[in-house]
C-alpha cells in the first residue's frame, strides 16, 4: 500500500476556493431563492399559509384521485431526445388565440385569491404582463375586473365565467370584462353542482374566513398572514360581497345544474372576442362544442376539484389534437407541476396549457415575488426541456418525442405512444 504524502497547504491556494455568496437580507428573497421546483414552493407556501387557506388551493375533491392521477400521468412519460441539434437559441413563444404569447402555459382563473396571500390576482396580473403570458380572472375573483386591467394594462387578460342561476347577473360581468378589452372569455362547464371538496368541508372553509379556538391556534406561527388579512382592504369578490356560509355551501347556491349546449350558443352570441369552453372530458364533448364553432377548448377535469375519477386530461389529449387539432385550439391544465409537464403537452397536441396551483403556490410562497419566481421556475425548465429534446421551437415538438406510460389505460396498462 503506498503512503499518501500530506502537506500544509499554502494560503495562495486556499484563496481561490474560498467563495462567499453575498448574504440576502430580505427573508421572502432568501426563501424563494432557495425553491429551485414548484414542489419546492408548495413545502414553502405549506408552513407559511393557514391550514384552511392552503388546502383550499391544494385540495381535490373526495379522495383527490383525479388530482392525483392527473399529476402521475405527466411523471409517467418518457422523452425521446434527439442530438447533435444546434439549440444554442431556442423560441418558447408562439400565437394562442390570435396573439402572441411568450410562454406555452398562462395562468389559470383561481377563485377566492386572496385568501391565499393578500396581493392575490394583481400579484398574477403583474407577473403575467411582465412574462407575456396571459392571466385569466375567475368568476370568483378577489380583485374586479377593471384593477385586473390596470395591473396589466397592455397584457393579455382572459375572463373565466360560471353561468349562475341568476343569468343576468353572469352577462352583467361579461359585459364588463368585453368593455374593459378582455381578449378571452373562458366558459367553463363542468360544474353543474360543486365537487365534495372535503379538506374544505373539514376545515369549514368559510369566504371571509373566521376566527375559532382551531384557526386561531393554527395562525400563532402564521401572524404574518393573519396580519396581512386584517390590515388590508376587506376581501371583496366580483359576485358578492359577503357570504355567511362555507366555500361549499356557496357554490351550491350559485352553479346553475341546467346549462345545456343551448345557452353555450347563447352566450357565444353575447362575447365580441375570442371563446374558449373550459372543462372538455370527451372527445365526443370536444367535438360537439367545436361544431358550435368554438375558438379553443380547455381539456380539464377542474383540477380535480369536481368529479373525482374524471379522466385525465393529459390521456385524453393525444386523440382530441389529433381529431380536432386542425379544427380548433386545444389547451390543457390539471396536473401540471413543471415546465417538462408543459413541453410533453405541447408535444402531444396542445396548443397551449394553463397553471393553476404551481402559480398559487408561488403566490402563498411570496406574494408577486412568489409568483415571479413560480414563473420563472416554469420558463426555465421548459428551455431546458426544449434544449435537451433538441428542439428549437414549439412547433418541432411533435408526438414522436413523447411515450405515454399509462397506468390507468383502458384495457389494461402499458406503454402508448
Amino acid at each position: 500500500m503506498i503512503a499518501v504524502k500530506r502537506r500544509v497547504p499554502r494560503p495562495s491556494e486556499l484563496a481561490p476556493l474560498l467563495r462567499f455568496r453575498k448574504p440576502t437580507f430580505n427573508r421572502t428573497e432568501r426563501r424563494l431563492q432557495a425553491a429551485f421546483t414548484i414542489e419546492d414552493l408548495r413545502r414553502i407556501a405549506k408552513r407559511r399559509t393557514p391550514r384552511a387557506a392552503f388546502d383550499y388551493t391544494d385540495g381535490a375533491a373526495e379522495d383527490e384521485l383525479s388530482l392525483a392521477r392527473a399529476r402521475q400521468a405527466f411523471r409517467d412519460i418518457e422523452f425521446h431526445p434527439t442530438i447533435l441539434r444546434n439549440v444554442a437559441t431556442i423560441d418558447t413563444s408562439r400565437t394562442v388565440l390570435g396573439d402572441a404569447v411568450a410562454q406555452p402555459f398562462g395562468i389559470a382563473p383561481t377563485g377566492f385569491t386572496r385568501l391565499m396571500h393578500t396581493e392575490g390576482e394583481i400579484a398574477g396580473a403583474r407577473v403575467a404582463a411582465q412574462a407575456g403570458i396571459p392571466f385569466a380572472l375567475s368568476t370568483l375573483g378577489t380583485a374586479s375586473i377593471e384593477d385586473v386591467k390596470a395591473a396589466n394594462p397592455y397584457g393579455r387578460n382572459w375572463f373565466q365565467l360560471y353561468m349562475w342561476k341568476d343569468r343576468d347577473r353572469s352577462m352583467a360581468l361579461v359585459e364588463r370584462a368585453a368593455a374593459a378589452g378582455y381578449d378571452t372569455l373562458l366558459v367553463t362547464v363542468d360544474v353543474p353542482v360543486a365537487g365534495a371538496r372535503l379538506r374544505d368541508s373539514r376545515n369549514g372553509m368559510s369566504i371571509p374566513p373566521t376566527l375559532t379556538l382551531r384557526t386561531v391556534l393554527d395562525a400563532l406561527p402564521r401572524a404574518r398572514w393573519w396580519f396581512d388579512l386584517l390590515s388590508t382592504e376587506p376581501l371583496a369578490f366580483a359576485s358578492l360581497d359577503r357570504w355567511p356560509g362555507t366555500v361549499a355551501e356557496y357554490l351550491d347556491t350559485m352553479f346553475d345544474p341546467t346549462v345545456t349546449f343551448e345557452d353555450l350558443v347563447w352566450i357565444k352570441k353575447q362575447w365580441p372576442n375570442r371563446l374558449v369552453v373550459k372543462g372538455i372530458q370527451t372527445i365526443e364533448d370536444a367535438r360537439a362544442v367545436v361544431e358550435l364553432g368554438v375558438d379553443g377548448i380547455v381539456l380539464s377535469n377542474h383540477g380535480g376539484r369536481q368529479l373525482d375519477r374524471a379522466p385525465v386530461p393529459f390521456h385524453l389529449l393525444p386523440d382530441v389534437a389529433r381529431e380536432l387539432g386542425t379544427e380548433t385550439e386545444v389547451l390543457l391544465d390539471t396536473g401540471i407541476m413543471s415546465g417538462a409537464d408543459v413541453v410533453a403537452a405541447i408535444a402531444l397536441g396542445a396548443r397551449f396549457t394553463l397553471v393553476g396551483r404551481a402559480y398559487l403556490y408561488g403566490l402563498m410562497a411570496g406574494g408577486e415575488a412568489g409568483v415571479a419566481r413560480a414563473v420563472e421556475i416554469l420558463s426555465s425548465q421548459v428551455s431546458r426541456t426544449m434544449r435537451l429534446l433538441g428542439v428549437t421551437s414549439l412547433d418541432e415538438l411533435g408526438p414522436h418525442h413523447v411515450t405515454q406510460l399509462h397506468r390507468f389505460a383502458r384495457g389494461g396498462t402499458g406503454r402508448h405512444r
